[in-house]
């Protein structure tokens, strides 16, 4: 039984994702108010922004739109913006506000 254990762990993923690579967040539609999870892989859906020719320090941007399950179809634009350790420095919302992962879990 072994042997077709090593076959199979060939072909699976052999690492979890982990959960420190994951940026959760929660927003509130204006419009609705429902409340919409948001998840960002810090790995791989950042872009890089290098700065000025000047200043030197590179940063990382990201911008999701998020639309809920209601009938409401509001879009919620959100851009968030990491330093060079990939972490979180500044974020911005447009149709909705941030909410707190307690109030998200309460609803």
């Amino acid at each position: 039984m072994g042997f077709f254990k090593r076959i199979t762990s060939l072909f699976s993923s052999s690492s979890p994702e982990r959960e420190d690579y994951f940026y959760r967040f929660a927003v509130q539609c204006s419009r609705c108010g429902e409340i919409i999870q948001g998840r960002l892989d810090t790995r791989n859906d950042l872009s890089i922004d290098y700065g000025d020719e000047g200043d030197g320090e590179t940063t990382y941007f990201s911008r999701k739109i998020l639309v809920g399950d209601q009938l409401c179809f509001q879009r919620i634009e959100v851009e968030l913006r990491f330093d060079s350790k990939r972490s979180l420095i500044d974020r911005k919302i447009q149709g909705g506000k941030f909410v707190d992962a307690v109030e998200a879990s309460e609803e």
